[in-house]
């Protein structure tokens, strides 16, 4: 047997996470185990909503039986006004085993698929307007292996978001800019000249990193002048290496300023609760180290095994 019939035999459905920029996809079997993954670079923005069935076949179309109905369950941004078919958001406070009940079915012409859109989440209660579509099932995944969790999560990334969970209900959340801040002054602003390349801060020096995590959140109005310190560094300071070390040491102590003007913006919310990470091991390990370096404790959850036990959450409440 072939190994595409291998796995449609098995398959029981499908998982997708539908991003911005990207997708990724998993089969499962019945018992959820992943019997193949597969991604592509096609995500919202550059799609329109009639590409969305051809994409979605390009990815999966191998996995598919010749015949019979395959549940595929999808979160993130195709379920976006901009995406395929919106799935309005939902407001919080919000059971996160619930989300299958604001899923939403477009249209689809392949008789094979049975696709349901999961909705995202608002808040707009005091002025405090925000939004996540696609977190929202991470955050599900968090539920799905530890029922009933309460506690404070964080999911590191482009927007980070900080989410409160009361007995498996999230009760509000908070968005901070810090990823895409980060990438925008190390390759668009002044610093570009001294650091050019965001990817240098996975290698840069650990100790500038934590300092400048503890100076910032100490003093959060600071932030604007320490960063024009970086590039004033770069031209001063004969402390510093040469060559790609040199970059690598000023991008940690970027992404040290960003995080840590982040969780100053946490406040009192981190003084007596341990934090939940969520996501790609890399930015994962950097908030822990800069959440140990001001006395927080925090664990991980991977983000893949988050978003798979999330949908398989709203699968079992969508049914087969």
């Amino acid at each position: 047997m072939s190994q595409r019939h291998a796995i449609a035999a098995r398959l029981a459905w499908v998982a997708v996470d539908w991003g911005s920029s990207n997708l990724r996809a998993w089969a499962l079997d019945a018992d959820g185990k992943v019997l193949a993954r597969a991604s592509r670079d096609k995500g919202m923005l550059s799609l329109t909503p009639t590409d969305y069935e051809p994409t979605l076949l390009e990815v999966i179309g191998d996995w598919l039986p010749d015949s019979g109905r395959v549940p595929v369950r999808v979160c993130g941004m195709a379920g976006a006004r901009q995406g395929w078919r919106e799935a309005a958001y939902l407001p919080v406070p919000t059971r996160l085993d619930g989300l299958g009940a604001g899923a939403v079915a477009p249209a689809v012409r392949d008789a094979r698929l049975r696709v349901a859109l999961l909705p995202g989440l608002c808040q707009s209660d005091d002025g405090a307007f925000d939004v996540m579509r696609g977190e929202e099932t991470q955050l599900a995944g968090l539920v799905a292996e530890q029922p009933g969790f309460s506690g404070l999560a964080c999911l590191p990334g482009t927007h980070a978001k900080w989410a409160r969970l009361d007995d498996g209900t999230l009760t509000r959340f908070t968005t901070f800019l810090s990823g895409e801040l980060f990438r925008l002054l190390a390759s668009q602003s002044v610093l570009r000249h001294s650091i050019g390349d965001d990817d240098l801060a996975a290698r840069g020096d650990r100790d500038a990193f934590l300092t400048a995590v503890r100076e910032v959140n100490d003093a959060p109005q600071t932030f604007s002048t320490r960063l024009f310190g970086l590039r004033a560094a770069d031209l001063l300071d004969a402390g510093l290496p040469d060559g790609e070390a040199r970059g690598a040491r000023l991008a940690a102590r970027l992404s040290g300023l960003v995080i840590g003007l982040e969780l100053a913006g946490m406040g009192d919310t981190l003084a007596s609760t341990p934090v939940t990470l969520i996501g790609n091991q890399t930015l994962c390990t950097r908030y822990a180290l800069a959440l140990e370096a001001l006395g927080h404790e925090a664990h991980r959850l991977d983000g893949e095994a988050a978003v798979l036990a999330g949908l398989g959450l709203a699968n079992a409440h969508l049914g087969t």
